[in-house]
């Protein structure tokens, strides 16, 4: 069997962003290219996987199943590539990233991403913040942030700044064995107005016609996962995020299913090798978490 040549890098960015930007012509402003020099390089990278990537009409492009694995690998071979470039080319870097993150992932996630980051870069600080998504944005465009992470609901647009490093279910939680999910009104441990997640399951209720009370309502993801597992409220949260005492509750129970979610991550447009730095970690991090490639300590003990 001929194995066929390697697709490069430009071909695997291209692709990419025209999943993120849903066009063809608003990717070739990404990538500053025409749109039909981004047509000749689907074309190519059709050709030489011998699969069709892309299911295209007048109106819409939408990824086939073989596209939907290529873009798995695509977004994991660009962010290791990046984080490659990072380590090996500017090791000696220095500088201060301010970066910022929601607490869900800032107890999960961040600590681990950071410490890795700190072996390969041990001369560039970065100073954290976690704060909710909607108050991360707002310090990102008042310019205190460098790099930022937040939650948002697919159907929201994508700023200029902005790329979706995960799109993920959410899910119903509860403890395991737990009764809370059979209670009425519904008891629900919920974030404030304005989160993602809470707009999608207030959403999905209403729809059913269920009736819940927020019996825990808190901007610390901390305290959330205390309520589920003391069995006094269930949550939504995103599928990842299941572990431990924790179980997924569905159908099953009664329960409508709810949205995906997506983490988002803003970076500052300058030309800062050591915020470039950081930015392509991160991407590279929840690539390799989102895989299960990354062994991160969990969130509750």
């Amino acid at each position: 069997m001929v194995i066929p040549l390697q697709l490069d890098s430009d071909l695997l960015r291209t692709f990419v962003a025209i999943v993120e930007s849903g066009s063809f012509s608003k990717a070739a402003q990404r990538v500053f290219r025409t749109p039909s020099a981004i047509s000749m390089q689907v074309k190519k990278m059709e050709e030489l996987l011998g699969v069709s990537v892309f299911d295209r009409d007048s109106r819409s492009v939408t990824l086939t199943p073989n596209g939907e694995v290529l873009l798995s690998y695509a977004r994991r071979i660009l962010a290791l590539n990046q984080e490659m470039m990072a380590r090996f080319v500017t090791p000696d870097m220095a500088g201060t990233v301010r970066f910022g993150a929601p607490d869900d992932y800032g107890t999960r996630l961040i600590p681990h991403i950071l410490k890795k980051f700190s072996v390969s870069h041990p001369n560039v600080m970065v100073d954290v913040v976690i704060d909710s998504s909607s108050r991360i944005a707002e310090r990102f465009r008042a310019g205190t942030l460098d790099v930022a992470l937040m939650n948002a609901m697919p159907g929201n647009p994508l700023d200029g700044d902005t790329e979706v490093l995960l799109e993920e279910p959410l899910v119903w939680t509860g403890v395991r064995g737990g009764k809370a999910h059979a209670c009425s009104p519904l008891p629900l441990a919920m974030w404030e107005h304005g989160c993602a997640w809470r707009a999608s399951a207030v959403e999905a209720l209403d729809d059913a016609g269920i009736p819940y009370r927020v019996a825990y309502m808190s901007g610390n993801y901390a305290v959330q996962i205390a309520a589920i597992e003391a069995d006094l409220a269930i949550a939504p949260i995103p599928a990842l995020l299941v572990e431990g005492a924790l179980v997924r509750l569905g159908h099953a129970q009664g329960l409508p299913e709810l949205k995906t979610t997506q983490i988002r991550m803003m970076t500052r447009d300058v030309d800062d090798c050591a915020v470039r730095a950081v930015a392509n970690h991160v991407h590279s991090c929840i690539e390799a978490w989102k895989a299960g490639e990354l062994d991160c300590c969990p969130a509750i003990a």
